[in-house]
């Protein structure tokens, strides 16, 4: 009888859940074929958390790696000590590691060394520039260099890999399987927690719009966040009778304490804390415009035909700007300003924006990803 397919699935933070959510029920469907092991690095404990309720995960193995203050040579440390004895114990037929964080880094170096298959999901993303997003990009092509498989989301990422050198017998165009994940999400009823964030805003069909805000990311620490703070507040004094902008802040202290500094006396801005994936979905589906540095956002407004501005210099995620769903707007105030009023004030442009088609996949990104491991068995 032939053994079953030895698939480790490992990830540290709340995108990376969300995203590999679905490649691992569409593992465990295959049962008779694959043996699946969930362990995560618990890179972000709370937020990823609330992800694994959402999705009803249970982890194999939590190395649990997250402290206080913790900087990034001291958490690249602690997963290779961490992990690598896992590794070692395990000796699974692929490793499959999702995106570019610091868990993705460590743990595709450590199925390098020790000569395991490496499926990299979200492969191909790039802005060619190493400090933009920070360590994301270098994250990301270090995983790409030691990958067996590439499961690329778009044709413009399988390009990008191409360009580097990557065989295009190693690249598979899957789709982004955050819109598999988005598409289990939004069937769940809306949580309470949406439908009070609503209530507090005022937001109603044809009157009061919502305008969501979500802004963390290092390269927008110091003048960058102010900025933004800057563009919401002239945003809110602009459209006072009609919109409201929620934002949840990041517990990060470089952004906590800017945004609450400049932004908590504005009547029509809610602060709020950082929310959970499902509530945070069910309430994108009810805004107008969303304001964000998040790359997740970026392909998953889209889904919900809602006009988003990108908070960044650069984005990896190029195809939505090109197929209109997005515009990146920086972080200059006026250009924030310009944009965002725009999108309120002429229902053209609106219309343009939210009826782009997205270019981010069908939401069967996880069934295409399983079916090219099966496919490769334990063959690399």
């Amino acid at each position: 009888m032939k053994r079953k397919l030895h698939v480790m699935v490992i990830f540290g933070t709340r995108p990376e859940a969300v995203k590999m959510a679905p490649v691992i029920k569409e593992l465990k469907k295959h049962a008779d074929r694959i043996e699946t092991c969930v362990c995560v690095t618990a890179q972000h404990r709370e937020m990823l958390d609330q992800v694994l309720q959402a999705f009803n995960i249970t982890p194999d193995i939590d190395l649990d790696l997250m402290q206080p203050d913790q900087n990034l040579a001291q958490l690249t440390a602690r997963i290779f000590t961490e992990l690598d004895p896992v590794l070692k114990a395990e000796q699974p037929d692929w490793l499959l590691v999702q995106g570019d964080t610091t868990t993705v880094m460590a743990a595709a170096l450590l199925g390098y060394y020790n000569q395991v298959n490496i499926g990299h999901v979200e492969a191909g993303l790039r802005t060619f520039d190493k400090w933009q997003p920070f360590p994301e990009e270098v994250n990301r092509r270090i995983a790409g260099v030691v990958a067996d498989l590439h499961f690329a989301p778009t044709e413009n990422n399988r390009q990008n890999l191409l360009r580097e050198g990557t065989p295009d017998e190693l690249i598979r165009v899957t789709g982004n399987t955050s819109i598999d994940a988005l598409h289990l999400i939004i069937q769940q009823p809306t949580p309470q927690e949406t439908a009070h964030i609503l209530q507090q805003a005022g937001v109603r069909p044809g009157d009061r719009r919502l305008v969501l805000v979500t802004a963390h990311r290092r390269e927008n620490f110091g003048q960058p966040i102010l900025n933004i703070c800057t563009a919401l507040k002239k945003l809110a004094n602009q459209y006072r009778d009609e919109i409201t902008l929620v934002y949840p802040v990041h517990l990060n202290p470089n952004i906590q304490d800017p945004v609450y500094n400049e932004l908590s006396e504005v009547d029509n801005i809610i602060l709020l804390p950082p929310m959970d994936y499902l509530p945070l979905i069910h309430l994108m589906k009810h805004a107008t415009l969303i304001l964000t540095d998040s790359g997740g956002i970026q392909e998953e407004a889209p889904s919900l035909g809602i006009p988003t501005l990108v908070l960044r210099e650069r984005t990896e995620r190029q195809e939505g700007v090109t197929a209109g769903t997005l515009k990146l707007v920086g972080t200059d105030p006026e250009a924030i300003f310009t944009a965002a009023q725009e999108l309120l004030d002429v229902p053209e442009a609106y219309a343009a924006m939210s009826g782009a088609v997205n270019p981010y996949g069908d939401g069967h990104a996880a069934e295409r990803i399983v079916s090219a491991l099966l496919a490769c068995g334990t063959d690399s």
